[in-house]
This record gives C-alpha cells, structure tokens and sequence, in this order.
C-alpha cells in the first residue's frame, strides 16, 4: 500500500546540528516505539564515529520521537523473520559492535528519555553518559522473560551503577522500574515534566559545548578508563590525559583572563 511505501521511506534517524555544537539525534520510529531494526543499527554505527569526528559537533543529545518512548530495544518483529544462523551471524558481525560505539564517542552524550526505554534502549542509555528522564519514563530489561538475556551491555555495565544484586534482580525478573526508582538508584541524573525533557537536556548541552572541548574529552576518557582499570593503573592514566589537555592553548586563555580577573579584584 502506499502508505507501507512512506513508511519504508521515512528516515530512521533525524539530525540536526544548532550553533551552539549541539546535534540531536532523534531515533525516528514512533509507530514502532523507536525499536531498532537492523537498518537504523547500520545508520547509528556509521553515524557515531562520524558525528565524534565533526568540528562543529561538541555534544550529542540522542532521543526518541513522539511521546510514547525512547527506544524499546531492537525490534523482535523483524528478528522473528531471521533464521538462526543470520541471528547468530547479525550477533558477531553487527550487534557486537553496537554494544560499545556510543560509549567509545569522545564527545559528551546526553540521553533525553520519554516514555519507554527499554531492552536494548536502556543500554544505548547506559553507554550515555548524563540522562535527563521525563516523570512518566519507565525502564526495564525484560530480555529474560523472552527467553534470552540483555546482551547489549547491560549485564557489564548495570552492575558497576547499582551493584551486583540489584543488577540480578532487574535483569532476572525483567521487572519495570519507574522515573523515581531510576533516580534513586543513579540511573538518570535527573527527572523533569514530559514537556520540559528536550529543554533540560539541551541546557545542559549547551553549557557542556561552552566549555573548551580538550578538558571534557580528556575527562571522559579519564572516566571511562576508570570502568576497565584500578585505582594505580587509572591514576596514571590520568597524567596522561592530563598532559593531553596541555597541548591546547584554549586553557592558557581560559587561566590568562581568571588571573587577570584576580588581579582586578
């Protein structure tokens, strides 16, 4: 029918890169709950290492369109079509490399969450690194009540935010947790009304892209090494980071106008 046909068409993902460095990727399928089939996967692998590579991209503010939901993982419908030789093969040569290639962006990704974010759309929000969740957003990972078990990163990443137990009870009963228990847990950084998600997250972008880029990517890749290392081996990671932001001269102007600014006062 024609309307399969705009369907079909339809971009999977809207982009749109402000002024201020700011670009908002919206996953573009709502009437799907934003789930992700194996097309929008290949245009998200391809579209990350290039929007981190981008002059006039400082931060990435992903969401999901309409009201409804954020994402609710990959799309079951289509995986139901594949035989189990594409899964498995989808599994090593496709899935695998989505499961760290918004975590591996240098720049700064904030997550604006409405309505569901589940399954596989709770892990890209885990690779996130800051969450802005409307009140009515509700999270869960049901994979294991289907019969299979998060494999985009929950089961590496979860425990590291909440522990170990309580990573086993949300993972083994698939149950859903609400805005609230999300934020007392330390999953999302904060909860604001449905209409004001998009305004709170972009903010916080833009106060993020005002700051000279080389101290917020240094910095993310200083935190991120404190996910693989201990505490020595992270330490001396950190020097280096460090020495990396000194090869810029954006914060020799930065401390030039603060000193002057104390010798004023």
């Amino acid at each position: 029918s024609p309307e399969d046909h705009i369907m079909a068409t339809a971009a999977l993902h809207l982009l749109d890169i402000d002024k201020d460095g700011i670009a908002l990727v919206t996953l573009n399928r709502p009437a799907a709950l934003n789930s992700i089939n194996r097309a929008l996967r290949l245009e998200l692998l391809a579209l990350w290492p290039e929007l981190d590579e981008r002059k006039d991209v400082k931060v990435i503010v992903i969401t999901g369109a309409g009201d409804k939901a954020f994402c609710t993982g990959a799309d079951l419908k289509e995986r139901s079509t594949r035989s189990t030789e594409e899964m498995v093969h989808d599994r090593h040569y496709l899935t695998s490399k989505s499961t760290n290639a918004l975590a591996s962006v240098s720049k700064p990704v904030i997550a604006a969450i409405k309505g569901y974010c589940m399954a596989g759309g709770f892990e890209m929000v885990l690779q996130c690194d800051i969450s802005i969740a409307a009140d009515n957003a509700i999270f869960s990972l049901p994979e294991c009540t289907h019969g299979f078990f998060p494999g985009g990163g929950a089961c590496q990443r979860l425990p590291k935010l909440v522990g170990y137990q309580l990573a086993k009870e949300l993972i083994f009963t698939g149950r859903r947790w609400d805005a609230q228990e999300a934020k007392a847990l330390g999953l999302v950084n904060k909860i604001v009304p449905a209409g004001k998600v998009m305004d709170e997250a972009m903010t916080m972008a833009r106060k993020i892209a005002s700051y000279p880029s080389i101290g917020i990517i240094q910095a993310k890749r200083a935190l991120n090494q404190s996910m693989e290392v201990g505490l020595s081996a992270g330490l001396k990671f950190d020097v280096e980071a460090w020495v990396g932001c000194m090869h810029s001269d954006e914060w020799k102007e930065k401390l030039g106008g603060f000193v002057r600014k104390e010798r004023k006062s």
